[in-house]
């Protein structure tokens, strides 16, 4: 990658994803701007346009992530499949991403809590939250899951299910993969969650 790319207009993402590269496969200890511009050909100070320190640029990797992963949990508990499935879906997909990417998810988390965190990184960290108590909201009115406050069951799902991830990037699952590990948990909470009077929403 040469300085031409920065007439263009795509350095900013040149960088980005040379950064994203980098914390994904050497951690944050090996992420440098001065490094990331030497590696897309540009001078420092050219880079500084897009991001003034490091902290702007783990703000936008974990603005990028966060993107990422809502997307990834959007596909999967997209209808018209039965709410358990897509309850189901959701959640592997979040333990895919986190041992897929631990590092990238660590940052979008310790960005979002960063005293300078932007509103962009805010919002979209809180999206797939909202997006679960919806899933949990829909399948209420039609019966496949019992009442109570769907934040709190949203909260209690996430809780259960982050563990998991957690517990699989730490290698702590003695030895059980981690999508055994999810399948029986993201099961335990549905039967949690389930209206056993009603077969609305199942897979069974």
């Amino acid at each position: 990658m040469t300085a031409r790319t920065y007439h263009h207009g795509n350095l900013r993402q040149v960088l980005l994803d040379h950064a994203w590269r980098t914390l994904d496969v050497d951690g944050l200890a090996a992420l440098s701007l001065r490094q990331l511009a030497r590696d897309a050909g540009v001078s420092h100070g050219a880079s500084a346009r897009h991001f003034r320190d490091k902290q702007a640029l783990l703000d936008a990797l974990g603005i990028a992530g966060f993107a990422q992963l809502n997307g990834d949990l959007a596909t999967a508990a997209a209808g018209p499949a039965p709410f358990e499935e897509r309850f189901r879906r959701a959640g592997l997909a979040y333990v895919s991403f986190a041992v897929e990417h631990p590092a990238i998810l660590a940052n979008m988390y310790s960005a979002k809590h960063h005293a300078d965190a932007s509103a962009d990184l805010v919002q979209l960290s809180h999206a797939g939250m909202a997006a679960l108590v919806d899933l949990i909201n829909d399948a209420q009115h039609a019966g496949a899951v019992l009442a109570g406050d769907a934040a709190e069951l949203a909260l209690v799902a996430f809780a259960a299910v982050h563990g998991v991830a957690t517990l699989a990037v730490d290698d702590l699952l003695n030895g059980t993969s981690w999508h055994d590990a999810a399948e029986a948990t993201i099961s335990f909470i549905w039967r949690g969650l389930a209206d056993p009077t009603s077969a609305v929403g199942t897979s069974r």
